[in-house]
């Protein structure tokens, strides 16, 4: 009995510390951090003339429906034109992509016929920049007016090699699970993202809106399917920073569905397990201790032990409850039943088309593990490709 029951709260710990106790102990340390020094302040951005030049890398894949979007977007930055060049990378699109694009005299395109994923264009895009700083959007998300000369003040710390700007989900109708769900984890990852950030470094930046040094840019290997967050994290490795600046955000409709929903979750638990393969000295905490501290628990834990440990709970909770262990190992396992219930209660809810803002909480939290599983069988069958199924939006 005594190692079931190492065994059950070395689970419940794990459990506990990755998705609460991290975001808890990270703002405590943070809080003391600013005791001592203080708030970190906004760099000043630097006057008109000195803007530097930016390149604005838009990577798409047949997306003639959005184009007319995403440009009237582009156009609406408040940005020198002049200093503000856009690059379209469209490698593989065989739709009215390209044709659209050439009514814009500002937009450079780049296209390559093959289709090969969006690594392999993100490496043919780079190759062709000029400019010191590469931002990096996805056609589909709308940017806010500022977000290319907030990104530009993040850089101005020499330290940071890398900017993150924050992504934001929307809703097209109250009670969109897929997007509800996904707008509150968002929510919640965007306050680790800035704790993080303070602390030391974001982990990881979103392909929604980031940015780069073009000069610090390595080619990644074309089956990567976690770009952003591999090309964010290989520089953190190097001892820069990545810094999350939520003034920059990207909105965008979360997906039309749960079905559509899993096909995002799968590639990024899939890009996930990939990417601690890929990124093994991070684990070493004699390299960096603070960013491993961060990196592993906020990253590896979620896409590796975690899901495993949640799903431990069950059978060693009941075992426990049947040896009569004690009264708190029945009263944990009565929650455990009261939250498979409500996440039971979500779905079922969700399949009948009405809405289910409290119990998509449980439901979505339970939704994201299943995929990590889903992501080890995803991550075997694209082991040589970088090319996905887009997820359709709402």
């Amino acid at each position: 009995m005594v190692t079931l029951k190492i065994f059950f709260w070395t689970a419940l710990f794990i459990v506990f510390y990755t998705y609460i106790g991290y975001g808890i102990l990270l703002y405590l340390i943070v809080y003391l951090k600013r005791l001592f020094k203080g708030k970190p302040v906004k760099a000043v951005l630097p006057s008109y003339s000195d803007l530097p030049a930016v390149t604005l890398m838009i990577c798409a894949y047949n997306e003639q429906d959005i184009v007319k979007m995403k440009m009237r977007n582009t156009r609406g930055l408040d940005y020198p034109k002049e200093k503000l060049k856009v690059m379209w990378v469209t490698d593989g699109s065989n739709d009215s992509t390209n044709e659209l694009l050439q009514a814009y005299d500002e937009v450079t395109i780049a296209f390559k016929p093959e289709r090969m994923g969006k690594t392999a264009a993100l490496n043919h895009g780079i190759s062709l920049v000029d400019t010191e700083i590469v931002v990096m959007t996805d056609a589909n998300t709308i940017l806010n007016a500022s977000a290319i000369k907030e990104i530009v003040r993040a850089f101005a710390n020499p330290k940071v090699a890398c900017v993150a700007g924050e992504k934001r989900v929307m809703a097209r109708h109250e009670g969109e699970t897929a997007a509800e769900g996904e707008g509150m984890y968002w929510k919640y990852e965007s306050t680790l993202k800035s704790l993080d950030s303070e602390l030391f470094s974001t982990m990881g930046a979103a392909g929604e809106l980031c940015a780069i040094r073009t000069s610090l840019y390595e080619d990644m290997p074309s089956d990567t399917l976690l770009d952003d967050f591999i090309m964010s994290m290989r520089l953190v490795d190097k001892g820069y920073k990545t810094a999350y600046v939520p003034d920059a955000y990207a909105m965008e409709y979360g997906s039309a569905d749960m079905t559509e929903e899993s096909k995002r979750k799968r590639r990024i638990a899939a890009g996930g397990l990939q990417s601690i393969a890929r990124l093994l000295p991070m684990l070493n905490p004699l390299h960096h201790p603070i960013a491993t501290f961060q990196y592993i628990s906020h990253r590896v834990l979620r896409w590796s032990i975690t899901p495993f440990a949640l799903i431990s709970l069950i059978p060693l909770n009941a075992a426990l409850v049947m040896l009569k262990a004690g009264t708190v190992y029945t009263v944990i396992w009565i929650f455990q039943i009261l939250f498979y219930l409500a996440a039971f209660c979500g779905w079922y809810l969700t399949n009948k088309g009405h809405k289910t803002k409290f119990l998509s909480v449980p439901y979505y939290f339970l939704f994201m593990n299943i995929n990590i599983f889903k992501g080890i069988s995803y991550l075997k069958s694209h082991r040589s490709s970088g090319t996905w199924e887009k997820a359709r939006r709402s």
